[in-house]
């Protein structure tokens, strides 16, 4: 004889003998809140009968009043979404490799891969990289990004070219090979932002900021001065000295250069008359001596 599948047995509403019989938890929790869903008794009482929280009674009551049997299903499980490979390269980055390179074919691997990091915060191996520009993607345009730095007629644009393409990861040496300015203008143009921030970027005088020592009055002086033509760069600056103003030789002759040219004075000393022979002799053979004051000498050289 073939075994019964259902086993008869006498109805009941003890919940003592109905709880063996369930396996299913949603068939467990439908015969706990079935009493109260079909108002036979209060959370309250099936709960002192189950065993169950009472909270726990009215909650599964007030779901299966809003979605029915689904509510007694469990959860749905969450789609799984397929995992990529952290190794592989965005196609973003990859374009971007591949336009870089495009820009500057000096560029090293590890130069790209210093971009690809401050820009994506990836930074690919060279190995990568070489093989993205082997066999990658073509390059999205063939125009330079950015004009070259004589080209841009504004100095505060071109420093801020600079600092920008340094801010993306460019190092000076690129920028300098891109940009075709010199190494040492680069430099100079991240020190200055460096120490002075945005207000680096403004143009500066190339002037000196040391106090000159000659003033209006200094000048005045020495045009007086000029006016002498026996007075040269050396009693200038003695006689200046005697006044409290203190020049160099050099500078004094400078200054009096520019006066004679500019008023036109003379510049060579007047003529003076022949002083007579301190020691004259009134008689023949009374004293002889020499006048070695126009005495001119001549040096022979072998």
């Amino acid at each position: 004889m073939p075994k019964r599948r259902y086993e008869q047995r006498e109805p009941t509403h003890d919940w003592q003998q109905i709880r063996p019989l369930l396996k299913d938890s949603a068939q467990i929790t439908y015969e706990v809140i079935r009493p109260c869903i079909l108002g036979w008794e209060t959370p309250k009482e099936r709960a002192a009968e189950t065993g169950m929280p009472m909270s726990s009674i009215y909650y599964k009551a007030n779901l299966f009043d809003q979605a029915g049997m689904a509510s007694l299903l469990p959860p749905a499980p969450p789609p799984e979404i397929p995992k990529q490979d952290k190794r592989s390269l965005p196609p973003h980055i990859r374009q971007e490799i591949v336009d870089l390179y495009a820009q500057y074919p000096v560029f090293r691997p590890h130069e790209i891969a210093t971009i690809c990091f401050v820009k994506f915060n990836r930074k690919p191996a060279p190995a990568t990289i070489k093989l993205i520009l082997a066999s990658g993607p073509k390059s999205s345009t063939t125009e330079r990004r950015h004009p070259r730095y004589a080209e841009i007629e504004s100095g505060k644009e071109r420093r801020r070219l600079v600092i920008r393409l340094h801010v993306d990861g460019w190092n000076a040496k690129s920028i300098a090979g891109y940009l075709d300015v010199s190494r040492k203008t680069v430099h100079e143009i991240l020190r200055r932002f460096a120490e002075e921030q945005f207000a680096g970027l403004e143009d500066k005088s190339h002037a000196r900021k040391k106090l000159r020592k000659v003033d209006i009055h200094t000048i005045q002086e020495i045009k007086k001065l000029s006016e002498n033509p026996l007075l040269g760069a050396y009693r200038a600056s003695a006689a200046l000295e005697q006044m409290g103003i203190k020049l160099s030789r050099a500078t004094c002759g400078r200054y009096l250069s520019i006066n004679r040219s500019l008023y036109h004075l003379q510049m060579k000393p007047l003529p003076r008359p022949k002083a007579d022979m301190p020691f004259r002799v009134e008689r023949r053979h009374q004293i002889w001596s020499v006048d070695i004051r126009y005495l001119v000498c001549t040096v022979y050289r072998e």
